[in-house]
């Protein structure tokens, strides 16, 4: 994960590096007491190795915007008021506006070139989400803004699958509310792997990695792959994926506007300015477009998956910077 964050920040062409820590522990059998301990205790823990100019943490699985304040609060007793040594913080302590919908929103963009690319139109195209946490709401809520029709969604509690679309925004904020899916009143209910093997346009893992694999990958009915998880297709998967004609547009391209927005909050941070929601969105639109472009060029060019593509573009803008560095 770590070393997917260096490609990552370096595709969309920002000065961050990679690296990823956490807890192994499941925050469901704690009380939000234990968790402010736990966390306040892990941060004060890695306290010597992070800086604002060192290594910045945001979000991940399972965290989420309190955590981040715990974090914050807990430098800024050592450190002072340090607002930048973290980001995914709430607007009132020096958060961004868009930092939670902004993964889903990159998602939804890359789906939305993509679909102009391999002459799919977006209104009315099919898509199934598989993971309706933070990334996967908001993407299917911005794709439904685009004339999209979300027929299938699921999350730990099993699958919903509605031919004729769901109504999203009802969806979303019953999900909102809930923080599940489960005893939604529309939709049939289905088993993940009734879920994947829908046939769609755009399939979009969302949930945890190596959600298709060698096991499953045959029975898939769709005809573009959006990896909106962390690696979510194993290596295997994609080569039979591949020679399928079936195109994986690949997490470190779809998912990075999380981090997009992150490296806003940071900038904002270190300016002590706030900027306005909608010239955040007009600034990840541009970097996620411009990333997409750039790698769809390389995989004309070199006739190669979208997936090497993004690690060509990435990989040689690290080297190119070490060897600029090196002299």
């Amino acid at each position: 994960l770590a070393t997917l964050m260096t490609w990552k920040t370096a595709l969309v062409d920002i000065p961050y590096g990679g690296g990823k820590g956490g807890i192994g522990i499941n925050p469901s059998d704690y009380s939000k007491v234990e968790l402010e301990r736990i966390s306040r205790k892990f941060f004060r823990a890695i306290d010597p190795i992070i800086g604002v100019n060192i290594d910045i943490p945001a979000p991940d699985v399972n965290t989420n915007a309190q955590v981040m304040s715990w974090f914050m609060d807990e430098y800024s007793q050592i450190h002072g008021y340090t607002p930048g040594i973290v980001t995914g913080k709430p607007l009132e302590l020096g958060g961004s506006e868009g930092r939670e919908a902004a993964t889903g929103r990159g998602t939804a963009i890359i789906t939305r070139e993509a679909a102009e690319k391999w002459n799919i139109g977006l209104k009315g195209a099919k898509v199934v989400v598989q993971g309706f946490g933070n990334v996967g709401s908001y993407a299917a809520k911005f794709l439904y803004e685009y004339g999209c029709k979300i027929i299938g969604v699921s999350d730990i509690s099993g699958g919903l699958y509605a031919p004729d679309g769901f109504d999203v925004e009802e969806l979303f904020s019953y999900n909102y509310e809930n923080r599940t899916i489960d005893g939604y009143q529309y939709g049939k209910k289905i088993t993940n792997e009734e879920l994947l093997a829908l046939e769609c346009d755009f399939l979009i893992p969302a949930a945890l990695g190596s959600a298709i694999n060698e096991g499953n990958v045959g029975s898939l009915n769709c005809k573009i792959i959006i990896e909106a998880a962390n690696g979510p297709v194993t290596g295997e998967a994609a080569d039979k994926l591949w020679k399928k004609k079936i195109a994986i547009i690949p997490d470190i391209l779809t998912n990075a506007g999380g981090v997009t927005v992150s490296y806003f909050e940071w900038v904002q941070n270190l300016q002590q300015f706030k900027w306005p929601e909608d010239e955040i969105n007009q600034k990840l639109e541009q970097k996620m477009v411009a990333a997409f472009n750039e790698v769809y060029a390389v995989k004309q060019n070199k006739n190669v998956p979208m997936r090497i593509a993004s690690f060509m573009v990435a990989i040689d803008r690290v080297s190119t910077a070490y060897n600029l560095r090196e002299g």
